[in-house]
């Protein structure tokens, strides 16, 4: 099978997988302890999250603390929902089902318009008493990078405080500015099950979880395996991101040169992260599409909207119709994707398409 679904999930890192292991049982089969007892293996559980909680926030801005969390949803709701207040929240018009899902539960959604190339630009308004701007960095169907510093001052100005889904950008760009920040372990080569949010120092959230409060303002014993593998593809992560964009910029030209002619760009061709390509074909029929390529693993859309059978609300959201979003497609390649096997998957989907 050829992996082309970066985007959804990326596999995990040796590096992570070693750093997990030792806390499953480790050698001696004392690596299984409760990372918040008092003895002596509970210790060596709590130091080794700490060091991975330093790893981790070698990607983020100072002066800050990151917060474990089952996953980067539950980190986003941990945002929206324990900021304090009742005033309105505004968000894009292309954020992830997390934030747009949340704010239109807590019945105080605002939607931010998107420009035609894909990015949230400040010159809109936000309702009087916002009390919270989500803006996400990187677009998890499009790609697009979004000015995430110039929001982050504009909601100061109001105000309001500011939230970064930083998901699709944590350890492949640095993550700029913002009162909170949510990332996940398993997008950039770490397991699945952990997540974080970054939390600015003074600021003060209310719990969503009672309990035991064993990280602050999240209740609930943590995975020392999990925290360790997020850490260990933190810090590998920072090492690479040079060599990983590098690499990504290689196979962007490559995919950009085979899908021509009648395909077309969805977003912004430069403003974007270049492991995410996007594209349409008029009258494509993508159900059958992926059906004739079941051995290329790739996207109608973002994973977690997938099998809804609507339209896409972030290409709704560029301007396209329900004909045109539902003709689209997304791949994404990522570190241990080589540019034989992205030819391959795409020469196979282009074989595809050209025979309906």
């Amino acid at each position: 099978m050829i992996y082309l679904d970066n985007q959804a999930t990326t596999p995990l890192a040796p590096e992570a997988r070693d750093a997990m292991l030792q806390w499953l049982d480790g050698p001696d089969g004392s690596g299984f302890g409760n990372p918040h007892s008092p003895h002596r293996m509970g210790r060596q559980a709590a130091a080794a999250i700490e060091l991975a909680r330093e790893h981790v926030a070698g990607l983020l801005p100072p002066g800050g603390k990151v917060h474990f969390t089952g996953s980067a949803c539950e980190a986003i709701n941990l945002a929206m929902r324990g900021t304090p207040g009742d005033g309105p929240i505004s968000v894009s018009g292309i954020e992830h089902a997390a934030v747009w899902d949340t704010a239109k539960a807590l019945g105080k959604r605002h939607v931010l318009n998107v420009a035609a190339n894909g990015q949230c630009n400040t010159n809109q308004d936000v309702p009087q008493g916002t009390k919270l701007v989500c803006v996400m960095q990187v677009n998890n169907e499009i790609g697009t990078i979004q000015p995430t510093v110039e929001w982050h001052r504009k909601a100061r100005s109001e105000n309001a405080l500011f939230l970064c889904d930083a998901v699709q950008s944590y350890g492949k760009m640095e993550v700029t500015g913002a009162d909170m920040i949510a990332i996940s372990a398993h997008k950039i080569y770490g397991p699945k099950g952990i997540g974080a949010l970054w939390v600015r120092n003074g600021l003060e959230l209310n719990p969503q979880i009672t309990g035991g409060l064993q990280e602050g303002v999240r209740s609930g014993t943590l995975s020392t395996a999990l925290v360790a593998g997020f850490g260990a593809a933190a810090a590998e992560a920072k090492d690479r991101m040079d060599q990983d964009a590098e690499h990504a910029e290689g196979l962007w030209q490559v995919a950009r040169d085979m899908f021509h002619g009648n395909w077309a760009l969805n977003g912004d061709e430069d403003t974007r992260l270049h492991s995410n390509l996007n594209i349409r074909r008029k009258g494509l029929d993508v159900n059958r599409l992926m059906s004739d390529c079941r051995n290329v693993m790739f996207s109608a859309g973002s994973a977690c909207a997938s099998g809804s059978g609507k339209p896409s609300h972030v290409l709704k959201a560029i301007g396209l119709s329900d004909e045109q979003a539902k003709s689209s497609i997304r791949i994404g390649w990522g570190r241990y994707t080589t540019r034989s096997d992205l030819e391959d998957g795409v020469q196979q989907i282009l074989d595809a398409a050209n025979a309906q």
